[in-house]
């Protein structure tokens, strides 16, 4: 599991992303971060689509990589990055119609309303700049190299960490630009990983081709990494969903909910970050070693990552169990914000462990060829356990059983996953 370490680099340099965002923003005050907390499940919606068609390319492609069939590998990553152009434009156009009525869907009215929307606006035109990167750096981890995707990530960040304060708060020559600065940060500094990515598939690694296909070849490809890929975006797709309905929940309990259920997320997304990374890695580790005829190193792969998931689940509750109010005074100085940021991440933090248990085993089955088991985990986890829970939990116990409803979620889903996965490698 070597390809660890760089990949949860890669990992931890994608949150801190966004947690740069919510730092900055949270110095805007509690309605300025409700509002950056209303577009989450959007922004986690093009994310997770991403992912997906990621998954599914970085599975046929590892997959030619075991085997040797280098003209097989260029075809793949070559038509997938048109097909992540395609995603592109289907995504962007709608979204950008119906910007007003969804979050007012979500509950965002008013004045925080006009703050999504501004942020939103220019947050689409950065969408091909997240989305074909992520195709092209899930074919270089498939090549067995999850350094550069790492390194390409790290750079990204230097930019925003630079750029954030200059266009939110308008520092030197720059106007103050507040939630637009930080989308406009985002666009400047994802473009930078579209530009190094395609040229390290192309120079480092001649994974492209400029061979036209026929139409037949190209379907033939799409084909392969949809048939992984669209299951998988649609399970990725399941938890903006149902993060949806968690913020329109939340929502009834005012902003200063709504914006800690933001910093929440965020630092629950750093604190899994590991455990995304050993997850993310299964797929080309498994792929490659399938390709390879050789069964039992998934096999042993599969039980250190299951172990690694407890030890670190059970570490970081410990942790958040001490530090939790003290994270949230660091993204706003609102109390009631502090103290609903404390109280989600002692309660959510108890099922982490599981929780990586579960990508970790929906990530082996897309691997295996098996993306509907995946799929099936995941809709049973979101619409099956967590927002039922999180319904009766709003009922008897107000917003702490929205939070518990997440983790007893994590907990039964994950517990399910590693017995199906262990049964089925």
């Amino acid at each position: 599991m070597k390809l660890t370490g760089p990949m949860m680099i890669g990992m931890i340099g994608m949150v801190i992303f966004n947690l740069v965002d919510t730092l900055y923003i949270g110095r805007l005050g509690t309605q300025a971060l409700a509002a950056m907390s209303f577009t989450l499940p959007v922004v986690l919606l093009q994310g997770s689509i991403s992912m997906g068609l990621g998954v599914g390319a970085s599975s046929v492609i590892s997959r030619a990589v075991g085997a040797g069939n280098h003209t097989l590998v260029k075809r793949l990553t070559t038509d997938s990055l048109f097909l992540s152009v395609l995603i592109v434009i289907v995504f962007v156009i709608p979204g950008l119609l119906t910007i007003e009525p969804l979050f007012r869907l979500l509950g965002a009215e008013g004045p925080l309303l006009q703050m999504v929307k501004q942020y939103m606006q220019i947050w689409y035109v950065g969408v091909p700049f997240v989305v074909i990167p992520m195709i092209g750096n899930g074919a270089i981890r498939a090549a067995g190299n999850t350094l550069i995707p790492s390194i390409i990530m790290l750079t990204s960040i230097v930019v925003n960490i630079v750029l954030d304060p200059l266009l939110i708060f308008g520092i030197g020559p720059f106007p103050r630009m507040e939630l637009a600065g930080a989308a406009l940060a985002t666009v400047f500094a994802r473009s930078t990983t579209l530009v190094v990515s395609l040229l390290v598939l192309r120079f480092r690694f001649d994974m492209l081709t400029a061979h036209i296909p026929s139409w037949r070849a190209l379907r033939s490809s799409w084909g392969s990494v949809l048939y992984i890929g669209l299951p998988a975006a649609l399970t990725q797709v399941i938890r903006p969903f149902s993060m949806a309905v968690i913020t329109r929940m939340v929502a009834g309990y005012g902003a200063a909910a709504v914006a800690a259920l933001g910093v929440g997320t965020r630092v629950e997304m750093f604190i899994m970050a590991p455990l995304m990374a050993l997850a993310a890695v299964m797929i080309p580790f498994t792929g490659q070693n399938l390709g390879a005829g050789r069964p039992g190193r998934v096999k042993s792969g599969l039980s250190f990552g299951f172990r690694f998931n407890l030890i670190l689940g059970t570490a970081a509750f410990f942790l958040l169990l001490i530090t939790g109010r003290w994270i949230g005074k660091i993204f706003n100085p609102d109390p009631e914000v502090v103290r609903i940021v404390g109280l989600y991440l002692v309660i959510v933090s108890a099922g982490y462990g599981l929780q990586g248990v579960l990508q970790l085993s929906t990530n082996t089955f897309s691997a295996l060829g098996k993306p509907y088991r995946s799929a099936a985990l995941n809709l049973l986890r979101m619409f099956g356990l967590y927002i039922p829970l999180a319904l009766l939990g709003s009922r008897l116990f107000g917003l702490p059983g929205i939070f518990t409803g997440a983790s007893l979620s994590a907990i039964i889903a994950g517990i399910l996953g590693a017995w199906w996965v262990k049964r089925s490698v």
